[in-house]
């Protein structure tokens, strides 16, 4: 097989070098519990603790004690939303059709439940219009979810229009963030952002630990928690806490946001590099999402006349994601290519490219040559 091509990086990242290296010490040395400060052991592991806080903190613009740690953004945002739906029973709570399943899943069993629910529309490039968030609003709105960027389409939506928007009224602005750090503009104050989701292994460092932030003031979002014991997270997170892989997310935090600029630069170039190879080579093939307004590396294309599971089979080791995006077979389409209207039987796959901080345009070139080719087989045109 040839080298392999990885270009999921939606669906996780490798672990940056450097942050690996800050994690090592704390598997080795410093492996005390940060919760018994009675020894140097503890000690030391609270410190690393509070240090990856505020640079947690720092990348949102927020204080560090607004930061509570996790297990990643599902975690997070089931904190988040249960937390704040469980203070006002029965209370009304807004999100949109493109959510990530964290979010809509947990809406849905809430509605069930007798909370009221209300799931927006987007446009076919999958965005959620501010007046649409405003008009939604009511009295009893208790949390409006919107996510920063779809792990799908790649599409940014309003958020600092959104925010204010919630703002105006008594409800919580809750943000899943977890494809956005380091890829676009965070700010918990520009923003108006009351709860933000975070996972570490979307933006190069360790898988099981995450982030939610909490404002603090000028209001106060204050979740019940959902797993209670030890007290840990000032309550609303008891366990053990991860010490590495808070370490390692504080520093991919930083990481990310230093290199952000630069960075999506780089990445958006070589989209445009692997978007000009594909459509210069194939017909029938569709952009969905934003055509500008998205993530810098993501691309997502619609494929006419391909089947996903013989296309995927003979990519060659290049790793990206596909999907229906029509209900042929037994292939259900994607909850987010549905609400965009690009569902149906025209489109036969859907194609996410995820491009990372460790892809070369070397990468790009050969990986378009795989893709073209499979597609050219599978028509029967190469």
């Amino acid at each position: 097989m040839p080298d392999p091509i990885y270009l999921d990086h939606h669906s996780t990242t490798p672990v940056d070098p450097r942050v690996l290296d800050a994690m090592l010490p704390y598997f080795r040395e410093h492996y005390g519990n940060p919760a018994n400060r009675s020894h140097a052991f503890g000690r030391t592991a609270a410190a690393a603790v509070e240090e990856a806080r505020e640079r947690v903190a720092q990348a949102l613009g927020a204080r560090y004690s607004e930061i509570v740690f996790t297990s990643g953004a599902t975690e997070s945002n089931a904190l988040a939303i249960k937390g704040i739906a469980q203070a006002r029973p029965g209370a009304h709570l807004v999100t949109t059709a493109i959510e990530h399943r964290s979010v809509l899943d947990t809406c849905r069993r809430l509605e069930a439940q007798g909370w009221r629910l209300t799931v927006l529309p987007v446009d076919r490039h999958g965005r959620v219009e501010p007046d649409d968030v405003r008009r939604a609003l009511r009295s009893d709105t208790a949390l409006v979810s919107v996510m920063a960027a779809n792990n799908e389409i790649g599409t940014l939506q309003p958020i600092a229009e959104i925010g204010a928007a919630v703002r105006e009224t008594g409800a919580l602005f809750h943000v899943d963030a977890t494809q956005a750090l380091g890829r676009m503009p965070l700010d918990v104050d520009a923003a108006s952002i009351d709860l933000l989701a975070l996972s570490a292994h979307k933006f190069y460092g360790p898988k099981g630990v995450g982030a939610l932030y909490l404002r603090r003031r000028p209001r106060r979002a204050e979740p019940l928690p959902l797993v209670e014991g030890g007290g840990q997270e000032n309550g609303l997170r008891s366990g053990t806490l991860n010490v590495p892989g808070i370490v390692g997310l504080g520093v991919a935090c930083e990481l990310a946001v230093q290199s952000m600029d630069e960075e999506c630069a780089r990445l958006r170039a070589l989209r445009e590099r692997l978007f000009e190879r594909l459509t210069g080579a194939l017909d029938g093939l569709a952009l969905n999402g934003h055509p500008t307004l998205r993530l810098a590396g993501n691309l997502h294309v619609g494929i006419d006349g391909v089947e996903p599971e013989p296309l995927l089979l003979g990519l060659d080791g290049v790793a990206v994601s596909a999907g229906a995006a029509c209900s042929s077979g037994s292939v259900k389409p994607s909850h987010v290519l549905e609400a965009i209207g690009a569902a149906g039987a025209a489109t036969r796959v859907a194609l996410r490219f995820g491009i990372g901080r460790f892809n070369t345009a070397d990468e790009i070139d050969r990986a378009a040559q795989r893709v073209i080719g499979r597609v050219q087989m599978l028509r029967g045109t190469g």
